[in-house]
């Protein structure tokens, strides 16, 4: 017995290296390497709350607790910069109040009564998350932060978020008699996905958060400063395109940031994802989740067209024009030939909302249901159904008409 367990302790190191050498996809699962990796070994992330999104769909591709509202830290400011940018001059002279001075750390260090460029704010707000420029901006676009808070609320619930809540422009925990200054992985997600490829400032947006470095003087020219960028993601893969980094005691780390890959762009967004002593998991996760995204989903051309059915017309002239028989009305819908972002075992699959019946007269063009498209359960496309040829009343008027037909049909056989 002690033989067998010495050669089996002496065999194992052997058996692992024939298992890794010659079982490639078990290799890449031992490896993390992303072509082994499942939805399931992705729960593993150190993230409380992830999300990877297709940027151009808004579909969430991978989400772990994606829905849970959590403290967001300075990914706040995604929002503050982009909201700055739609409603305000980027050579709008911005003054300093002595509630925007007394912002704590991390500060750009602005003192009451000086001024300050807007777009030398937002660099200030974007590249080295400086709370102080946050508050500077959020008077001077809306007069005051509640102001401005009240702003990035009414956008949130226009951009489609389910479950977010601002109270302050730069993050900084928060809460008031409403709730805590929170979003969820997916909502962070959503708003990321407007400012880069729906808001008509995306280009200035993307143009600001890609900077590398930056300098500028307050309007006195009496103060300079010199800004780096700390989105350190910008570098470790190829296709970075934008992002912001977050943390506070509540939030932890967070980060959002998107990447753009042979047509794909992907979103990620990660809340609560270490505190201090783990401050590079984000960078992990983040590129775990990129990866993912690049190694399982490509996009397939789709053509979206279904069989549809006859409806019975209630009233209706049977095409036959017999006096007895039911009255049916063919469908028609236009194909569409679409590209959708798919993973290899996954469907564009359809569900036709169709009335019983329809009623007479009905119109050739008639719009009567629709066809919707969904992979899983995101809708991704819809069709209008409409009445192919027209359908008339079986109205007195036109019984007659049937009898007088048939009656010199049937007169003029006898006579011939």
């Amino acid at each position: 017995m002690r033989r067998i367990k010495r050669a089996g302790i002496l065999l194992a190191p052997v058996l692992l290296f024939i298992w890794l050498a010659f079982c490639p996809s078990m290799r890449g699962m031992a490896a993390g390497a992303g072509e082994g990796e499942t939805p399931e070994e992705l729960a593993q992330l150190y993230a409380r709350s992830a999300v990877l999104m297709d940027a151009d769909s808004g579909r969430v591709l991978f989400g772990k607790d994606a829905d849970t509202a959590r403290p967001m830290a300075s990914t706040t400011k995604i929002m503050t910069c982009i909201l700055a940018l739609e409603t305000a001059d980027l050579e709008m002279e911005c003054s300093v109040s002595e509630e925007a001075a007394s912002q704590p750390e991390v500060r750009l260090g602005v003192r009451e009564g000086e001024t300050y460029r807007l777009e030398d704010l937002l660099c200030s707000l974007m590249l080295e998350s400086h709370n102080d420029s946050a508050v500077v901006i959020a008077e001077n676009t809306a007069g005051s932060v509640e102001k401005f808070a009240g702003m990035m609320n009414r956008k949130a619930e226009e951009i489609g978020c389910r479950d977010t809540y601002f109270i302050t422009p730069n993050g900084l925990d928060a809460s008031d008699g409403t709730g805590i200054h929170s979003t969820t992985a997916a909502d962070l997600a959503r708003i990321l996905k407007y400012c880069i490829t729906q808001s008509p400032k995306r280009t200035a947006f993307l143009d600001i958060t890609g900077k590398d470095s930056y300098t500028f003087t307050d309007l006195s020219g009496q103060r300079s400063f010199s800004l780096q960028n700390h989105n350190a993601f910008l570098t470790m893969m190829e296709g970075a395109l934008t992002g912001k980094t977050g943390f506070t005691a509540d939030a932890g780390y967070c980060y959002v940031g998107a990447l753009e890959n042979r047509g794909r762009t992907f979103i990620v967004a990660l809340l609560a994802c270490g505190w201090p002593g783990n401050k590079g998991y984000k960078w992990e996760d983040t590129k775990k989740l990129m990866q993912y995204g690049i190694d399982h989903y490509q996009y397939e051309t789709v053509t979206l067209d279904r069989p549809l059915p006859a409806l019975p017309v209630s009233g209706g002239a049977p095409p036959s024009g017999t006096l007895e028989g039911e009255a049916l009305a063919l469908l028609a819908s236009e194909p569409i030939q679409k590209e959708f972002l798919l993973a290899e075992n996954e469907t564009v699959t359809a569900s036709i909302d169709l009335p019983e019946k329809l009623t007479a007269p009905v119109t050739e063009g008639q719009e009567v249901g629709s066809i919707r498209y969904c992979v899983g359960d995101f809708p991704v496309a819809e069709q209008k159904v409409t009445v192919a040829a027209k359908v008339p009343e079986r109205s007195a008027l036109w019984c007659f008409s049937q009898v007088c037909a048939r009656y010199f049909a049937g007169k003029n056989k006898i006579n011939q």
